[in-house]
């Protein structure tokens, strides 16, 4: 059996590199592949990428389209079909998790309904398809909605609520009113 010291490549397979600069029998010498003076025959000279000599780029030639939502919220989806891996019974993200379905519990958990399911699962998740629900149901199981994703945390309190009364004295009315822009005039 090879030792490690004896393995090498196969041959033709690892290309010496070039030798610049190294006199005019190289063929590879005084200006070493980068032609006569110029921006890119300086060390470090280069255009920045992107860069098109000036002319409007493309970047900025292709007009803005759509943002991004700060509040959205992405679901891991699991199909109905990937469910037969795990036999009948309660489901929860947990369960998933274990089974390699979804990659982590931080984020919450979206039911799908492509496939056939063959048994009565009682899921809990965060959120469920029509599809899904409907084959779900038809199988004799039954679905938990569990209520920790962000899409269902209760609403901000109303700004209405938050403002309070002012404390201030109440505007004088009728001749009051008049007397007192008199006494300011």
């Amino acid at each position: 059996m090879p030792e490690l010291h004896d393995l090498s490549p196969p041959p033709g397979s690892h290309r010496g590199a070039k030798r610049l600069g190294r006199g005019p029998g190289s063929g590879t010498g005084k200006t070493a592949g980068r032609g006569h003076k110029g921006q890119r025959a300086r060390a470090g000279g280069n255009a920045r990428p992107g860069f098109e000599g000036g002319q409007m780029p493309l970047q900025r030639r292709i007009p803005k389209r759509g943002f991004k939502n700060i509040h959205r919220v992405e679901y891991q989806g699991v199909n109905v079909r990937d469910l037969s891996r795990i036999e009948a019974g309660k489901v929860t993200p947990e369960v998933l998790k274990e089974f390699g379905l979804i990659g982590t519990l931080k984020k919450p958990v979206k039911i799908l309904g492509t496939g056939e399911i063959d048994g009565a699962y009682q899921i809990s998740a965060h959120a469920f398809s029509g599809t899904a629900r409907t084959k779900i149901e038809g199988a004799g199981g039954t679905v938990t909605i569990l209520g920790t994703s962000a899409a269902e945390m209760p609403p901000a309190p109303a700004a209405s609520e938050a403002v309070t009364e002012s404390e201030e004295a109440p505007a004088p009315e009728g001749d009051e009113a008049s007397e007192a822009e008199d006494e300011k005039a």
